[in-house]
């Protein structure tokens, strides 16, 4: 028999609502994930992808990953995992490194074996790029076989990529897919198979309303999935008030009144005939009572003509986000807004390290980072209000196009240095997409300072 916790999505480093509170719960509930898996005894920790919420984090959600990952290994629980959208680079991952200093290992096309089961990984892949995959699998000698993966998969809601096409056409029989980037939990039979999602342990946005847990596959003739709850996860009080004509903030201030507010986040949603009330009084009137966040979505100003709800309050990062993306930009505009928004660099610092950042593109002879894209790959859409993060396809355009960002030629130096400072002159001029007014506080080491720092931790 071969007993796993199966977990993914814990996007630690998420500093959402700008809380430090809010990142450190990410990390409390994975933590109260190994945990469970050392107290149970289990054969091993399977997660399937977005260990991080952001492909460069920083030394304080590396260092709190791996003080963890220590007691996993120090307590001889394999620690085995594929790669997610939010956290996948262009090269090595943090995953290889984590691999490296015996912390995890990286589950690919080769089996690796325990107990009676031997898991497979199969990293999150960009939809432009399915068809080139041949789902082809190292055999096996184990009575057991699944394959953990990160991605929006059908037949699940939003699903994009075909989980019945992966099973039928893979060269190994699977017992389970194990999958992550869905943050809803649920499973379904499908090929024969157990497909199932454990969904993510701390909510990312406002619609994960269901309780957080993780999964427990037992695989012993016969495969079984439980469910487990999580109690170390952050209390979200949802408040619904229902404003009649002639009620106005005074009705809502009496509705929070009713519940505990206490360290919880609280959502509020405004509906009915009432008068208009101002979010920040009700904000403000949650935060005396002592909720940590208050956020306020007035679904009356929200619905279009057609009352449907299309506008969210709940993180106005998310909204940037989503502003990006629509905007068709080339895979090297979006990185380099990563680079000066979701990365945190000081204004200071904003000219090189955009400078720097072209100038390794152009190194890793990653043109195709410099092709506009203006449609969307809708599967790695940001899970906030539950889709999951993403790339846009890249699409050709007419090169006498003035507004296209063309790649320079990596042998043209002056090239290279010109597109380069024409990048860093814009991003210093606040002219990229980045918003300052949304960049959350803190301090944000760059990627490779933590590298030279990770060993020390050991």
């Amino acid at each position: 028999m071969t007993r796993v916790i199966h977990t993914g999505d814990t996007h630690l480093g998420y500093q959402q609502y700008h809380s430090p509170e809010r990142r450190e719960d990410f990390l409390r509930a994975f933590e109260q994930v190994v945990t469970d898996a050392i107290e149970e005894d289990v054969d091993a920790v399977v997660h399937a992808g977005d260990l991080f919420h952001d492909r460069r984090p920083d030394l304080n959600a590396l260092h709190g990953t791996i003080s963890i990952l220590r007691r996993l290994r120090d307590a001889g629980v394999p620690f085995l995992a594929v790669v997610g959208n939010h956290e996948g680079t262009r090269g090595r991952q943090w995953l290889d490194l984590f691999e490296m200093l015996g912390l995890a290992t990286r589950l690919g096309d080769e089996p690796e074996v325990v107990g009676d089961t031997a898991f497979y990984g199969l990293d999150h892949v960009p939809k432009s790029k399915r068809d080139d995959l041949d789902y082809r699998f190292a055999p096996h000698d184990r009575p057991h076989a699944a394959l953990v993966s990160h991605g929006l998969f059908q037949p699940f809601d939003l699903g994009d990529w075909d989980a019945e096409e992966v099973l039928t056409e893979a060269s190994v029989d699977f017992d389970a897919m194990l999958l992550g980037d869905n943050h809803d939990p649920g499973k379904k039979r499908v090929a024969e198979t157990w497909v199932t999602y454990c969904g993510s342990t701390e909510r990312c946005s406002t619609d994960e309303r269901e309780d957080r847990g993780y999964n427990i596959v037992e695989f012993d003739g016969e495969t079984t999935i439980a469910r487990r709850g999580l109690d170390a996860t952050r209390d979200f009080e949802f408040v619904a008030a229902d404003l009649a004509e002639g009620e106005g903030i005074e009705r809502v201030r009496e509705t929070l009144r009713e519940r505990d507010l206490e360290d919880a986040v609280v959502v509020v949603e405004i509906d009915g005939d009432g008068e208009d009330v101002t979010p920040a009084r009700v904000e403000e009137f949650a935060l005396d009572a002592g909720a940590l966040v208050a956020r306020v979505k007035d679904r009356r100003e929200a619905e279009d003509e057609d009352g449907e709800l299309d506008v969210s309050f709940a993180d106005p990062d998310d909204a940037v986000r989503d502003r990006v993306r629509d905007l068709g930009l080339s895979e090297a505009a979006r990185d380099i807004d990563e680079t000066v928004r979701a990365s945190k660099v000081a204004d200071a610092n904003v000219r090189e390290s955009v400078r720097n950042r072209v100038s390794e593109l152009v190194a890793e002879g990653d043109l195709d980072a410099f092709e506009s894209a203006p449609e969307t790959d809708e599967s790695e859409t940001v899970e906030s209000e539950g889709e999951a993060e993403g790339e846009a396809e890249s699409e050709e355009r007419d090169p006498s196009d003035d507004g296209e960002t063309r790649a320079p030629d990596p042998d043209d130096p002056e090239a290279v240095e010109a597109v380069a400072e024409a990048a860093a002159d814009a991003a210093a001029e606040g002219e990229t997409t980045a918003d300052s007014e949304t960049t959350a506080e803190g301090d944000s080491p760059e990627a490779s300072d933590a590298d030279g720092t990770l060993e020390e931790y050991l």
